[in-house]
């Protein structure tokens, strides 16, 4: 069985072991909290990859940013859970800016690769312009 496309992807990579981070961090919240914001920290960040992946196995160009903006949304709600958990003294400074550092690198890894989607698929929609053109077809 071929590698599955989203193994391939550095930003996938990064965000499962932003995954791994929050639930080293959130294992050591109070118990109280297991349902509330600790859950909704880490439901927060498995939809990041989980929508890279979804995003990479979907058969157009359109389906795979959708599913990275979604990520990127992921990863909008965990930057805030990861300040309220910090003013509810669940984290310290030192560990808000590791994580925050962590979730930067995805949010720019993310970035990038929606430019390189739309780049690639303005790329094929110029080539298929030119060969259309070329035959007379658009004429």
């Amino acid at each position: 069985m071929a590698e599955k496309p989203h193994k391939k992807l550095e930003a996938w990579r990064k965000a499962v072991d932003l995954v791994v981070a929050i639930y080293d961090t959130t294992r050591r919240f109070p118990s109280d909290e297991r349902f509330g914001l600790a859950g909704q920290m880490q439901r927060a960040a498995i939809s990041v990859p989980s929508n890279i992946a979804e995003g990479a196995a979907r058969g157009s160009n359109r389906g795979f940013v959708n599913a990275l903006h979604i990520a990127r949304g992921s990863l909008s709600e965990l930057d805030t859970q990861l300040i309220i958990a910090q003013r509810l003294g669940y984290i310290g400074e030192e560990e808000l800016a590791r994580l925050a550092l962590s979730l930067s690198e995805v949010d720019r890894l993310l970035n990038g690769l929606i430019a390189s989607v739309r780049r690639k698929a303005a790329a094929v929609v110029t080539c298929i312009a030119l060969l259309l053109g070329t035959v007379g077809w658009l004429a």
